[in-house]
C-alpha cells in the first residue's frame, strides 16, 4: 500500500494505491479525510501519473482521467461508481437520472448512498451528482468545495 499527500488549489488531498490501482483520494478538509495505514508508506514515483494527471485537470487542460483504479465496494457500489465516471465534466445529473443509468430507477436512496461512500473523489466524479432541482446535495468535502469544483468545471448548478 502506497500513499501521498497533494497540493491542490483546492486543498489537500489524500491519495492511495496498491499494486492493482488507486484505492482512495479524499480532500483532507471534508468530512471523510483518509487516515494513512500504518504499513502504507509514501511513494511519490507510484504516483507520477496521477500527479500529472490532477496538475493538468487543475489547470483546465485536462477533462477525464486515464488511471487505473481499484477502489473496494460491494457490486451494487462498483456499477454506480463505473456509472459515475460517465458523467462528461461540465455536466451535472441527478440521483434519478444515476438510477436509471444502472437500470434500477427505484433505488435511488441506495444509489445516492453508494454516491456518497464513493472512495475515489474527483476521479470518479461524485460532485457531478446534484438535487433534481439543480441544487447543490451532500458532499464528503462540503458544498462549498463541490461548488467550487463544479465551477471550475463550468457545470450548471444552483449554489
Amino acid at each position: 500500500m502506497y500513499h501521498i499527500f497533494y497540493q491542490s488549489p483546492f486543498g489537500e488531498i489524500a491519495i492511495t494505491a496498491n499494486e492493482q490501482g488507486l484505492t482512495a483520494l479524499a480532500f483532507q478538509q471534508g468530512a471523510a479525510p483518509i487516515t494513512v495505514s500504518d504499513n502504507s508508506r509514501e511513494n511519490n514515483d507510484a504516483f507520477s501519473d496521477v500527479i500529472a494527471q490532477l496538475d493538468e485537470y487543475f489547470a483546465g487542460a485536462r477533462n477525464t482521467f486515464n488511471l487505473k483504479l481499484a477502489p473496494t465496494g460491494t457490486a451494487f457500489q462498483k456499477q454506480v461508481w463505473q456509472a459515475l465516471t460517465e458523467i462528461p465534466q461540465g455536466q451535472t445529473v441527478s440521483y434519478g437520472w444515476l438510477a436509471k443509468k444502472i437500470k434500477n430507477e427505484k433505488a435511488v436512496r441506495a444509489v445516492g448512498t453508494a454516491n456518497g461512500a464513493n472512495p475515489i473523489a474527483l476521479i470518479i466524479p461524485c460532485h457531478r451528482v446534484i438535487g433534481a432541482n439543480k441544487k447543490l446535495t451532500g458532499y464528503a468535502g462540503g458544498l462549498a468545495l463541490k461548488a467550487k469544483l463544479l465551477m471550475h468545471e463550468q457545470a450548471d448548478f444552483k449554489p
